[in-house]
């Protein structure tokens, strides 16, 4: 069973027993999280959500994506700016997709 939802302004597509990394949620590590924003499951496309349907989670872990640098600079200005900057993650294992 497959489906799409919706967290952190992001669209997800899944299936049971899937690993995946969303932006951040205040959840416990080892919590489960309900998605009930479902936009698509096995051939049921919402208007535009599925009534009745969720997709259950479980919080695996949290943490911080790998740093990049942003640069910005103006030829001929000495202007040059470095930052790093990490994006905050968390890790969801996908236990069950129900449909009502």
């Amino acid at each position: 069973m497959k489906a799409i939802f919706v967290t952190g302004g992001k669209q997800y597509y899944v299936s049971e027993g899937e690993t995946l990394y969303v932006e951040k949620l205040n959840q416990e590590a080892g919590s489960e999280i309900v998605f009930d924003e479902v936009l698509y499951v096995d051939g049921k496309a919402g208007t535009p959500y599925v009534n009745g349907a969720k997709v259950v989670c479980t919080v695996e872990k949290h943490g911080k994506q790998k740093k990049i640098i942003v640069f910005k600079y103006k030829p001929k200005k000495k202007y040059r700016n470095k930052q790093g900057h990490r994006q905050p993650y968390t890790k969801l294992v996908v236990k069950k997709i129900e449909v009502k």
